[in-house]
């Protein structure tokens, strides 16, 4: 069994049975998945390799097959596999959206293959035009300069930079000449930079599109012949421009690369807008962990299962088994955005700061009196058993029902004295056959008494 799978096994045997509305369970489950980040993969074949990197690709080119072929070859040669990304420095902070492909580069990086960050210093002086309506200001290399200040220490979460490697494009790119250029563009019909729905949408509108932008995807393109990449990441808006990195490099008479496409996570409005600084919706890297997790605390709850996709190391087995409970009433959707917001927090700063985080925010934002929930349902009779109260109050259908909820720390007696503090109790599979009035006696203190069963409440009082 690989290391990778022994970690999901323990973490599918805390999301099974633990509460993760307490600080024990959360924490517990935090030090796994933030452990795993920086797991050791090389003992995964190169299926496997591929397969875990295909299952968060929104597009695997040509496919995720040949993605393993390649690896293969590649240990049969006994050369490096490398694997790529390209970032332009066209701003001083990298967020959440740029981590995406960052977290996949980390991946190849633990599976023993050569992982470039390359940093666009050349190209950021063109400015990448994907999903542009007009031209991008020309920086200076005054402006890129102050950009790439702090890049390395802002990425640094993602990267073991004692065997990952960050490079500057200009070091090259600058020795690049002109007969060069014309003999790679002399075999590129420009139809293929048309075919851009941004280039053609712009040029219908009448905006602008300079020379140097149909040039981008090949300037670009040369990375990859430099380095001799074997796969190059990059989010969906970049595909083209690393198709085109295919195309140059078979021009250049090297294996085009495979291209990995991840998907654009939407920023924390909600909006449906993809995350950018432009549009404030963004979450910095250079953040403190309160802000982080505050921030993630934001996004609406249908954002919180593709932020695990894109932003976390769990698998989809993991994230089926929240589904589960979601659906059985036995995990509350708050409760499991508090560990995507610990989860991502973790990435950052470790698991201490995203505990206290966590802390700060339910102090903060969390607190929340029952006596306030308006008209509840109640008990009649205290002497019936908890199965028999929740089969009466409609919260269960059957005793093997009400036996999963306690299975899954669904049920509990909680006291909640008149300033709004709480006690909860959680109730055992055992539990559900006693009487609820000599439970909530023997384990109960002063104050009003509930009964909650997953996210459903009925008072005892």
């Amino acid at each position: 069994m690989s290391r990778l799978s022994q970690s999901v096994d323990r973490a599918r045997a805390l999301l099974r049975d633990a509460d993760l509305a307490t600080e024990a369970s959360v924490r517990e489950l935090l030090a796994e998945t933030t452990y795993r980040r920086g797991i050791d993969l090389s003992d995964l074949s190169p299926a496997e390799q591929a397969e875990l990197i295909g299952a968060r690709t929104q597009q695997l080119h040509p496919s995720t097959e040949a993605l393993a072929e390649r690896i293969a070859k590649a240990a049969k040669e006994e050369r490096p596999f490398v694997a790529k990304l390209g970032i332009d420095p066209t701003g001083a902070e990298v967020h959440l959206g740029h981590a995406v492909p960052m977290i996949m580069l980390g991946r190849f990086e633990r599976m023993g293959h050569d992982a470039v960050l390359i940093v666009g210093d050349m190209t950021a002086t063109i400015g990448d035009p994907s999903g542009r309506s007009d031209e991008r200001p020309t920086l200076t290399e005054a402006d890129i300069e102050r950009n790439l200040a702090t890049y390395r220490e802002q990425v640094s979460p993602f990267f073991d930079f004692e065997r990952a490697k960050l490079r500057r494009n200009g070091d090259w790119l600058r020795q690049i000449t002109l007969p060069r250029i014309i003999e790679i563009t002399s075999q590129i019909p420009v139809s293929m930079s048309l075919q851009r729905e941004d280039f053609r949408t712009r040029l219908d509108a009448g905006h602008g599109l300079s020379l140097s932008e149909l040039l981008y995807s090949v300037v670009m393109a040369l990375d990859s012949v430099e380095i001799h990449a074997d796969v190059e990441l990059g989010g969906i808006d970049q595909f083209l421009n690393m198709q085109m990195g295919r195309k140059v490099m078979e021009i250049c008479g090297q294996a085009p690369e495979v291209v990995a496409a991840t998907s654009l996570i939407e920023g924390t409005d909600g909006t449906g807008a993809k995350m950018s600084k432009s549009k404030g919706n963004y979450v910095p890297l250079t953040a403190p962990a309160g802000e982080v997790f505050g921030k993630l605390m934001s996004i609406p709850d249908r954002l919180v299962a593709p932020y695990f996709r894109a932003l976390s190391e769990w698998q989809d087995s993991e994230l089926a088994l929240v589904e589960e409970r979601l659906a059985a009433g036995t995990l509350h959707p708050m409760d499991l955005k508090k560990v995507l917001a610990g989860e991502v927090t973790a990435a950052i700063h470790g698991v201490d700061a995203a505990m206290t985080a966590r802390e700060e925010f339910v102090a903060r934002f969390s607190k929340q009196s029952f006596a306030e929930a308006g008209d509840l349902p109640a008990v009649a009779d205290l002497g019936v058993t908890v199965a028999e109260a929740l089969r009466e109050l409609g919260f269960a259908k059957s005793n093997g029902e009400v036996r999963r909820l306690a299975q899954q720390n669904g049920l509990r007696l909680v006291a909640e004295a008149d300033g709004g503090e709480q006690h909860q109790v959680t109730l055992s599979a055992d539990d559900i056959r006693e009487p609820l009035e000599s439970l909530r006696t023997a384990r109960l203190g002063a104050g009003k008494h509930y009964l909650k069963a997953g996210r459903k409440l009925a008072t005892l009082n």
